[in-house]
C-alpha cells in the first residue's frame, strides 16, 4: 500500500467499529424470523410488518440523524445511535412476539439513526488517493462482521447454546463497537461528500428528467418487491426442518452481495444496464428460482444458489442506484438522493407487509409477487435510462 493510500487512524477505528456492530446485530437479523415465527409462534405476516416498520421508517430516523449530526456533531450522534442498538439484543428476553417485535424495531431504528453521521465521519477520512482503499477496507469489515456473526451463531447452536442466550450475547460486540467510537477524533466542518457536491454543482451536466423519474419509479417498484432475507431463511428452515440450514442461507446472501457489489463497482459497466440487468432483473429471476425450488421440491442446494444470486443482485443495486442519480440529477444532489431513499423506503414499507400476507398462504405466492415487480422495475429503468453512460 502506497503512502497516498494510507488508512487513517480514524478510518481504522470506524471500520473496526462497523465490524463489531455487524458481528452483533447481523446475528439478530438472521435469528429474528425463526425466533418470531417458530419459537414465539407469530404469524408470518407479523414478521413482515416488523420488517416493514423497521426498514421503512428507518429512513425517517436516518434523515433525523443526519440533521442532528450537523447541529450537535457527527461523533455524538454516531455514539448515541450506536449505544442504543443493543435494544434489539434484549429481544432475547421477550416472552411474546409483541415484545420481541418492539425491541428489535427499537434497536434497528437506532442503527439507522446513527448511519448518516457515521458515513459523514468516514467520508472525512477519504481523499482521491485513498478512496478505494478506505471504502474497500470498510466494506471488508462490514462483510467480515456479518460472516463471522453467522459462523458464531451456527457454532454456538451446535454446542447447545440456546437461541435466546445467543441473541442476548450480541449486545457485547455492539457495545464494544460503541467503545471504539469514543477514540475517534472528530473533524469539524462540512464532510468531504458535501464539499464535493458544492464543487461540482457548477459543472454538473444538465438533468435528464425522464431518466431521473424513470429511475425513481423503478426504485419504488423494486422497493415493493424488496423483501427481508428473513423470508428465505424461514423458507429454508421450514423446508429442511433444520433451523441451522436456514441461518446458513443468510451467509450465502452476504457473500454474494459483498463480493459482486465490490466487483461491479470496479468495472466500467453502463450504470443503467448494470442496474436493470445485473441488479433488478437478476434479483427477479433469482427470486422466481427460489419460489420454483420450494414449489417443486427441488432441494436446499438450489435454494442456496437462488439466495446467493439474490445477494449478487442486491450488491449491484446498492452500487448502481446512487451512481445513476448522481449522473441524471443536476444541482440539488442531496434532494435526488433523498428521493431515492424515500421511494425505496415506501416500497419496502408496503412490500414486506404484502410479502408476509402472501407468505401466510404460500411462500410461492410471495416470491412470485416479488419476482414480477423486480422484473418490471428492470424494464422501466432500461427503457427510461437509454442514452445514459
Amino acid at each position: 500500500m502506497g503512502a497516498g493510500e494510507k488508512i487513517t487512524r480514524n478510518a481504522l477505528l470506524i471500520s473496526l467499529s462497523a465490524f463489531f456492530a455487524d458481528f452483533g446485530y447481523q446475528t439478530v437479523v438472521a435469528a429474528l424470523p425463526i425466533f418470531l415465527v417458530i419459537v414465539l409462534h407469530a404469524p408470518v405476516y407479523v414478521f413482515g410488518i416488523v420488517v416493514a416498520i423497521s426498514y421503512g421508517f428507518g429512513a425517517i430516523f436516518g434523515y433525523a440523524g443526519g440533521i442532528l449530526s450537523g447541529k450537535y456533531g457527527k461523533k455524538k450522534v454516531t455514539i448515541l445511535g450506536n449505544l442504543l442498538i443493543p435494544i434489539l439484543s434484549l429481544s432475547g428476553l421477550a416472552t411474546s412476539f409483541y415484545e420481541a417485535s418492539v425491541l428489535f424495531t427499537g434497536g434497528w431504528l437506532s442503527r439507522n439513526f446513527r448511519s448518516p453521521a457515521r458515513r459523514a465521519m468516514i467520508d472525512d477520512e477519504v481523499s482521491d488517493k485513498n478512496r478505494t482503499t478506505v471504502y474497500g477496507f470498510l466494506n471488508a469489515m462490514d462483510v467480515g462482521g456479518g460472516v463471522l456473526s453467522i459462523s458464531v451463531l451456527l457454532s454456538l447452536l451446535y454446542f447447545g447454546i440456546g437461541l435466546r442466550s445467543i441473541i442476548l450475547l450480541t449486545a457485547i460486540p455492539i457495545l464494544f463497537s460503541t467503545f471504539l467510537l469514543f477514540f475517534v477524533k472528530e473533524r469539524k466542518g462540512v464532510s468531504g461528500a458535501v464539499r464535493k457536491i458544492r464543487k461540482n454543482v457548477g459543472i454538473r451536466m444538465r438533468s435528464n428528467r425522464n431518466a431521473f423519474v424513470g429511475v425513481i419509479i423503478a426504485t419504488s417498484l423494486y422497493g415493493f418487491s424488496f423483501y427481508s432475507l428473513g423470508f428465505p431463511i424461514l423458507t429454508v428452515a421450514r423446508y429442511s426442518g433444520n433451523n441451522s440450514l436456514g441461518y446458513l442461507s443468510y451467509l450465502f446472501f452476504l457473500l454474494g452481495s459483498a463480493f459482486f457489489g465490490y466487483y461491479i463497482g470496479r468495472k466500467r459497466i453502463a450504470p443503467v444496464y448494470g442496474l436493470g440487468i445485473l441488479g433488478y432483473l437478476l434479483s427477479g429471476i433469482a427470486t422466481a428460482l427460489l419460489g420454483i425450488a420450494y414449489l417443486f421440491n427441488l432441494g436446499v442446494g438450489l435454494m442456496y444458489l437462488s439466495i446467493f444470486l439474490i445477494g449478487m443482485g442486491v450488491g449491484v443495486i446498492d452500487t448502481m442506484e446512487p451512481s445513476i442519480i448522481s449522473i441524471v440529477k443536476s444541482g440539488d444532489i442531496g434532494k435526488g438522493m433523498g428521493s431515492l431513499t424515500a421511494s425505496r423506503s415506501i416500497g419496502i414499507l408496503v412490500g414486506n407487509v404484502i410479502m408476509g400476507v402472501l407468505y401466510h398462504f404460500s411462500p410461492a405466492y410471495s416470491y412470485t409477487y416479488a419476482a414480477i415487480l423486480s422484473i418490471a422495475a428492470a424494464l422501466i429503468v432500461i427503457v427510461s435510462g437509454r442514452g445514459i453512460s
